[in-house]
């Protein structure tokens, strides 16, 4: 790991346990508000807040996890932690947002009065403690799934907090107690658009689905044309974590190369599909009048 790199995982992991100290405060706080004040929208605020809680734990561990060092007995090491913990994360936004669609549903029907005036000084104090969760993540948001998942778990949150605030605005000026119950419907329908992406990508990764932007069939046409090659088949591609795409094959030979002959045509294939296709790790299978399935996918 390069110096830059290793000073960006030590300020993301420090960012992400400072948000883990924010986010327990505010849930705290917004529980005892929700309670007191009966508002349906502070508490499922709070109960989103202790699922940020929860993914930001996951996310932190995941993030010290992923860096250590691969061993005989692991042979990735633990490159795999932050896609599960992606995975894991959106799960719970998608769980959440059915349980807040449920009670928004069930207080719509029977609606009641709440205290505004608390639930505006909660809904403030939730914005403003998620608000710089958010600024410290912002940087690092796009560096892989499992930060993403953070920040987009702490951002809904933040957003969540304003339709509170909005909320309990219209409720204290203009007794409009509903929309307490419509703004968690709308909450929780937003953490399912968010969260179905996040979960689609992380899911595809664990399944080592191939990647979106690899066709298959335009690379063994490519590599089919280099001098010697028959065909390639047999081929897998997946993404080990968001750093690496892994493309495994078994290409047939025109005739019975040597390993220095074979050698120059695999730096070619390499290079091919490190700069066109973003695969990084590159295993091939060289085979010469071998009787096996040549078909471009290989069900074992």
């Amino acid at each position: 790991m390069s110096h830059h790199h290793h000073h960006t995982h030590q300020r993301i992991t420090k960012n992400l346990m400072l948000t883990i100290f924010l986010n327990i405060g505010i849930t705290v706080a917004q529980i005892i508000g929700g309670l007191i004040s009966g508002s349906l929208s502070l508490l499922s605020d709070a109960l989103h807040n202790f699922t940020d809680v929860i993914s930001l734990i996951i996310s932190y561990s995941a993030s010290k996890f992923s860096k250590k060092k691969a061993t005989l007995k692991y042979t990735f090491g633990y490159k795999r932690a932050e896609i599960i913990a992606a995975f894991i994360n959106a799960s719970t936004l998608i769980v959440v947002a059915f349980i807040l669609i449920y009670h928004s549903i069930e207080r719509f029907i029977n609606p009641q009065v709440i205290e505004s005036t608390l639930v505006i000084y909660m809904s403030i104090l939730a914005i403003l403690g998620n608000g710089f969760s958010v600024i410290l993540l912002l940087k690092d948001r796009k560096q892989n799934m499992n930060i993403t998942s953070a920040f987009e778990h702490l951002f809904t949150d933040m957003m969540a907090s304003v339709a509170v605030l909005i909320g309990g605005v219209l409720m204290k000026y203009y007794q409009i107690y509903w929309v307490d119950s419509v703004l968690t419907f709308a909450i929780a329908i937003y953490l399912i658009i968010v969260g179905y992406k996040l979960f689609k990508d992380s899911f595809n990764v664990l399944m080592l689905f191939t990647p979106n932007a690899v066709e298959i069939k335009e690379i063994v046409e490519r590599i089919d044309n280099f001098d010697h090659v028959k065909k390639m088949h047999h081929v897998h591609v997946w993404q080990l974590n968001e750093e690496e795409t892994h493309l495994e094959a078994e290409i047939d030979f025109d005739k019975d190369l040597k390993l220095s002959e074979f050698e120059v045509i695999l730096e070619k294939i390499e290079k091919l599909l490190n700069e066109d296709y973003a695969i990084n790790h590159v295993t091939i299978q060289p085979e010469f009048e071998k009787d096996d399935d040549k078909n471009l996918i290989v069900q074992d």
